[in-house]
């Protein structure tokens, strides 16, 4: 006897998942057309933001929503890819490749001996120690004088992408389209025994352990993964702002992620995307209402993450109680 179809309001969810993706890539490819017919740079600036949180979020979310790692670091690689192209423009490199080829150089030179140390632990020994590397490196760039303490570097000198001659509208599609590849990659790895082996290794790692698979490696290469695309993600905050500062590595923006993951969906795909989509629109509209927005959005946050535990892309899976869906 086949299972039922999940649905919701009587259409599948698989239709309505599909439906509301292609939506929302409409909305994210109108962006750039309505900001030049409207003369609005602003509108690109913020929706741009957007993508490199999603991107960010996208990359948190392989690591705690598909391995369990709940990292308060993750901003840490953020700063990271902020700061290897403030620090390259500074000294007059201002090639966007050579740039993306040191960020993900830094990043896994980073990423590898932290997730060595970390993953040796679990829970909130894992937390607290990516927490305090994610401080220890915040600190580092506060110190660094030449290139503006904790006051920031400016950018005078942008990568490519079109920044460099000043077009955000060249920038933006570069982030659009580096977050649809992530999602594309992101539903190929969990969908692999990659995916398989690291969600198993999340619901019981002695289990994995005893059918003959070192769960260390798989979980190790999705901390690095995980890493790499927040750097990208900063990366490309850097050329939208023109600014690397130390906050952008605070814990506070590693908490402001799992937010975003978890308001969009932990372990979907297009959930992060959502999250941060929601998130950051309710921060900005409620930013123009009052100065207490964070009053009145903190309370927002907390009932949706209370009744709906799978998130607002969760609402969408075809198994709501369990993690994992796309």
């Amino acid at each position: 006897m086949a299972e039922p179809v999940p649905t919701l309001l009587g259409v599948p969810k698989a239709r309505w998942r599909v439906a509301l993706t292609v939506l929302l890539a409409a909305f994210f490819l109108l962006v750039p057309v309505y900001a030049w017919q409207a003369g609005d740079s602003y509108v690109l600036i913020l929706i741009g933001r957007i993508l490199v949180f999603a991107l960010a979020g996208v990359g948190l979310n392989l690591a705690m929503g598909y391995g369990g790692m709940v990292s308060f670091g993750h901003a840490m690689y953020m700063g990271v890819g902020a700061y290897v192209v403030a620090i390259a423009s500074h000294h007059g490199l201002d090639s966007g490749l050579a740039h993306l080829l040191l960020v993900f150089v830094l990043t896994v030179l980073i990423a590898v001996p932290v997730g060595l140390v970390a993953l040796r632990t679990q829970g909130i020994a894992f937390i607290m120690i990516t927490l305090a590397f994610a401080q220890m490196l915040y600190f580092v760039t506060v110190g660094l004088k030449q290139y503006g303490g904790d006051e920031g570097l400016s950018i005078a000198r942008l990568s490519h992408f079109g920044a460099l001659t000043g077009n955000k509208t060249a920038l933006y599609l570069a982030m659009l389209g580096a977050l649809g590849v992530a999602l594309l990659l992101m539903h190929r790895v969990v969908a692999a025994r990659f995916g398989l082996v690291l969600r198993a290794t999340m619901i019981n790692e002695r289990r994995v352990r005893a059918v003959g698979t070192q769960p260390l490696g798989y979980r190790l290469m999705a901390y690095v993964l995980s890493a790499l695309l927040c750097a990208l993600a900063g990366y490309f905050l850097a050329n939208l702002t023109s600014f690397a500062s130390p906050a952008y590595m605070a814990w506070t923006v590693s908490g402001e992620l799992i937010v975003m993951v978890l308001l969009g969906g932990m372990g979907t795909v297009v959930g992060p995307v959502v999250g941060a989509l929601v998130f950051l629109l309710l921060e900005e509209g409620l930013k123009g209402l009052t100065d207490h927005w964070l009053v009145i959005l903190g309370p927002i946050i907390v009932l949706i993450v209370l009744f709906l535990k799978n998130g607002l892309w969760g609402i969408l899976s075809d198994a709501p109680a369990a993690r994992g869906g796309h």
